[in-house]
């Protein structure tokens, strides 16, 4: 069964509106045409999406649960077409256009936030439209270009490209460590108030690695249950608390970095390597179509090349 994009369209049009005559304005079509296609839609899946009446128009409880996938059908539809209409359009010459991307909230501020000026200085044709967020967004249906996101497991029809390390470490204050002892090693932990930015239960486990100067070594990994009074899911949050002396704190590097040069924060238990859920990398997502778009595939590359290591 195939169902066409104008078929759902009109769909998802009345459904937004409630009303065939504004559907049928959006789509500057006649009455009629929106009618025919929404009764086409209902006999193609053979159920009633819309409850009628002389006076109104409600989504049917099938009609609701349509409703959503018929929406992300249009959306991938219409970013495809748009994608499609930019790789036509890159004939070379100064790169024009919108870019809409997203990243997470804290490395947006801190870390991203250093580089993209002096993109969009280097390319007056280009507009940067940056929305911040920790939520895990879907791409084609809120209409992004890229989102730079912390290394998870790829994305299915999603293509992917690492631009940035991010090193995750233990600190604490001084005044903590003078009353409550260093760690000298891992299991130390236990006695002490632990924080991380991320919510979890208030018993969790801090999983790390060994420090390996020696390849030819085997990996040693261990996790340690660690207790923690203090949860927060922003990562300066959790540093101002560290500075305050509320324990020994799993941080992103560049949450801390100002805290460790100025010595609020010293690190701790440096021979261990922190593994966390957000694994060591900040990586550009897109769809595949989109990460061919010359004006993509440059902020990427720019990134990557500003933003240090080499990632192979």
């Amino acid at each position: 069964m195939t169902i066409s994009i104008d078929t759902l369209s009109a769909f998802v049009e009345v459904a937004k509106h409630l009303s065939v005559s504004s559907a049928a304005n959006a789509l500057g079509i006649p009455k009629s045409a929106v009618s025919k296609r929404v009764a086409s839609l209902e006999g193609s899946v053979n159920t009633t999406l819309f409850s009628r009446s002389t006076r109104k128009i409600a989504l049917t409880n099938a009609g609701d649960i349509y409703l959503d996938f018929a929406q992300r059908t249009v959306a991938q539809a219409l970013l495809a077409q748009e994608n499609m209409q930019d790789l036509l359009a890159d004939t070379g010459g100064a790169l024009s256009g919108k870019i809409r991307l997203t990243a997470p909230v804290s490395w947006g501020q801190q870390v991203l936030a250093k580089y993209l000026p002096a993109f969009v200085a280097q390319h007056r044709g280009l507009e940067i439209e940056l929305q911040l967020s920790d939520r895990m967004m879907d791409l084609a249906y809120e209409r992004f270009d890229l989102a730079l996101r912390w290394s998870v497991a790829p994305l299915h029809g999603l293509a992917s490209e690492p631009i940035a390390y991010v090193d995750w470490i233990y600190v604490a204050s001084q005044a903590y460590l003078a009353q409550a002892g260093i760690p000298a090693q891992p299991n130390d932990l236990v006695h002490h108030s632990c924080m991380c930015y991320w919510q979890e239960n208030a018993d969790d486990a801090w999983r790390m690695q060994k420090v390996r100067h020696n390849k030819t070594l085997p990996l040693e990994e261990l996790a340690v249950r660690v207790i923690s009074r203090f949860h927060a899911n922003n990562p300066e949050t959790v540093t101002h608390a560290a500075i305050a002396g509320c324990g020994i704190a799993l941080l992103p590097s560049y949450a801390c970095t100002e805290a460790l040069k100025r010595k609020k924060l010293v690190r701790v238990l440096r021979g261990w390597t922190p593994l966390t859920k957000f694994g060591v990398q900040i990586t550009a997502v897109a769809t595949p179509e989109c990460m061919r778009i010359v004006r993509i595939k440059t902020l990427v590359s720019y990134l990557r090349l500003q933003m240090g290591e080499a990632i192979s």
